[in-house]
């Protein structure tokens, strides 16, 4: 008996046999998303808050779980609606906010405030040093809390980038400030921050070539204001005067060209920064008294100590005090003046660094592959890991480069 011929749909599919077969690719499962707690601010000064809308808005995309207690962004004139239009939950729970893997805020929290942080989450904050305690650091360590000073943390050229922010706001305001307490509507001198033909310009004196100090010069160098800059640091001063472009008057902190100068000031504007502890440098009490009556003193500087002898903290909502006929000005935060434009500040700061954690995989692999970021960690799972922090407080500490070692 003779077989049938095979077809040749049958011939086809014995050849099929011998192609590549499609097969499902197994899916990644997509990763947990990071839960960010950003809590309302509770100081009183405080009007600025860590992320804007626009931020959050990528930040969700990239995958994190963003919640915002209700009212957060008010002071800064961002509303609950743009944050939950971007993609962030609101939460009206205060407490709530702390129970997120990393929780960022703009000031330190309050003793309460830690309280309420789980064990082994991470903080991200100002870190304050002078405002904080021996317990305070204590209570981080005990319950096992990474925390992250935000203006420690470096770019990638070693800057500085949130002080340097801040300190531009600060240096540009502080003129602002200035023609406002010169001016009638304060009781000022009455006099103009400048100067117009045929009436000689405002004289202003800044102590400290940062910055602060930079910018405040290029504020005034635009009013025509003639200014006059000191620092003990002569490369400062070398670098300020190739920053602004132009043959201004420096000159070191000597006492007695200090004196001589502030007598003629009609501004003072006070902007060094602590080294290794409380400025060491003060204007003292007898040359502040020998200023002219209604001249204007800002101390930029005051929540590291101040730059006069007469200052004392004031606040937002009672700024200026005067004393010998000077008025002082001694706010700390200038920069929540505005709080809209330090906000946006800050988010263009912190967003990318968020973004740069999601791709390092772990914010442990953050913190070990980027050295830049890890001087920002000043408490690391129990331990202190801020030589600084550890000497003032009388804490042991321990260095987190050891640790890098380790790990390698």
């Amino acid at each position: 008996m003779e077989d049938s011929p095979k077809s040749g749909f049958e011939e086809l599919a014995k050849e099929s046999r011998l192609y590549p077969q499609e097969a499902l690719l197994e899916m990644k499962k997509p990763k947990k998303k990071l839960f960010i707690g950003i809590p309302k601010e509770v100081s009183m000064q405080e009007k600025r808050v860590p992320l804007i809308p626009s931020s959050v808005k990528l930040l969700v995309e990239n995958g994190y779980d963003i919640r915002i207690e209700s009212g957060a962004g008010n002071p800064s004139k961002f509303t609950d609606k743009e944050y939950s239009d971007a993609g962030a939950q609101i939460s009206y729970s205060h407490n709530e906010l702390f129970e997120a893997e990393v929780i960022l805020k703009i000031e330190p929290p309050t003793s309460e405030e830690v309280d309420l942080i789980k064990p082994g989450k991470t903080l991200i904050s100002a870190l304050q040093i002078g405002n904080l305690d021996k317990a305070y650091f204590e209570k981080l360590n005990q319950k096992r809390i990474t925390a992250i000073g935000y203006e420690l943390i470096e770019d990638k050229v070693g800057g500085m980038p949130v002080v340097r922010a801040m300190s531009e706001i600060a240096g540009s305001t502080v003129m602002l400030i200035a023609a406002e307490y010169l001016s009638n509507a304060q009781n000022g001198k009455g006099i103009i921050l400048g100067g117009i033909t045929g009436v000689s310009p405002t004289k202003v004196i800044i102590i400290g070539a940062g910055t602060v100090g930079e910018f405040a010069a290029r504020t005034a160098l635009g009013l025509g204001v003639d200014i006059q800059i000191f620092d003990n640091h002569l490369y400062k001063l070398r670098r300020i005067k190739h920053a602004l472009g132009q043959q201004i008057s420096t000159s070191t902190l000597d006492p007695t060209t200090v004196g001589a100068a502030l007598k003629q000031a009609d501004v003072v504007i006070g902007a060094l920064r602590a080294e290794k502890g409380r400025i060491r440098y003060l204007v003292s009490e007898d040359i502040i008294s020998q200023m002219k009556p209604g001249s204007v003193i800002i101390d930029v500087s005051i929540d590291q100590g101040g730059c006069f002898e007469t200052s004392r903290m004031t606040s937002h909502q009672n700024p200026v005090f005067t004393k010998y006929g000077v008025i002082h000005y001694c706010v700390p935060n200038i920069a929540s003046r505005v709080a809209r434009t330090a906000s946006t500040a800050l988010s263009n700061i912190f967003t990318p660094i968020l973004l740069e954690i999601i791709e390092s995989g772990s914010l442990d692999e953050m913190i070990f592959s980027h050295k830049w970021f890890m001087k920002g960690v000043y408490a690391y799972k129990g331990t202190l890991s801020n030589a600084t922090i550890g000497r003032k407080v009388g804490l042991h500490f321990r260095d987190l480069s050891l640790l890098l070692a380790a790990r390698i």
